[in-house]
């Protein structure tokens, strides 16, 4: 199954959330993509490396990045975009609601748009004022790793850390379950928040054996019973040449 249409990211602006891989999930739609694609966040992020895209701007004002972007986006296909930061190495996020204008007057086919952080964490819950999504998008993917399933729920393997005990009505050092998992998903404070509206996809990632897939065939299943379910979940695997393991749910065409 094409990574594109399982996570529904030909067109429109896409918002990647959660833990567990969105970096690596937003490199491998805007290499799978031949269009026209800008690739940007609203929280404050590592760049894309220039192998990646085409072009890179960074400027200090927004004004000045949406005039430049029309221009640029005539010349190139794939345009990393973002507004400069004082910390080395980072970029800072953008107001979701001046990505949807740079979406519009650059004219992509797709915004490709890291929405929130998780401390290279495999989850998270969200913070009060998170995720970051961006008014008018088209989808939002929720990320979580496989790989934390039957780890302890600590510092170490999750990103707000008490927030997340809380949703998941756990206490610190429980293992985490499919259940946990497929909670978290379709909860309304969880994966399911921001996505009122919105196509909701959920990628469980890091599916890299039959242990994993297993387990989070099991967390899907769970999620797709849950009080705010996805449209569907993809099992994924984004080392893979092949990302996408498995859908639950409806598959890309079906109504839903």
């Amino acid at each position: 199954m094409d990574l594109l249409d399982a996570l529904n990211a030909r067109q429109g602006i896409v918002c990647a959330v959660g833990a567990g891989g969105k970096k690596s999930t937003l490199y491998r739609l805007l290499e799978a993509h031949g269009g026209r694609v800008g690739i940007t966040a609203s929280a404050m992020t590592a760049p894309p490396s220039a192998r990646r895209v085409d072009e890179r701007i960074f400027t200090a004002g927004i004004d000045e990045l949406i005039e430049r972007l029309p221009a640029a986006a005539r010349e190139h296909r794939r345009i990393a975009f973002a507004l400069e930061s004082e910390k080395s190495g980072r970029v800072a996020g953008l107001p979701p609601e001046r990505i949807a204008e740079c979406h519009e007057q650059a004219g992509f086919d797709v915004t490709l748009v890291k929405a929130d952080g998780a401390r290279m964490r495999g989850i998270k819950a969200p913070r009060h004022d998170e995720p970051l999504i961006v008014p008018g998008s088209a989808t939002v993917i929720h990320i979580v790793s496989a790989a934390v399933i039957g780890q302890p729920l600590t510092q170490e393997t999750a990103h707000r850390l008490p927030e997340l005990c809380e949703l998941l009505e756990a206490e610190p050092g429980d293992r985490l379950t499919p259940a946990h998992i497929g909670r978290l998903i379709s909860h309304p404070n969880g994966g399911a928040r921001g996505t009122e509206g919105l196509r909701h996809i959920s990628l469980i990632n890091q599916v890299d054996n039959q242990a994993r897939a297993a387990l989070a065939l099991e967390a899907a299943e769970a999620a797709m019973q849950g009080t705010s379910p996805p449209n569907r979940v993809v099992l994924g695997s984004m080392r893979a040449e092949n990302p996408v393991v498995e859908i639950v749910g409806s598959t890309p065409g079906e109504a839903n």
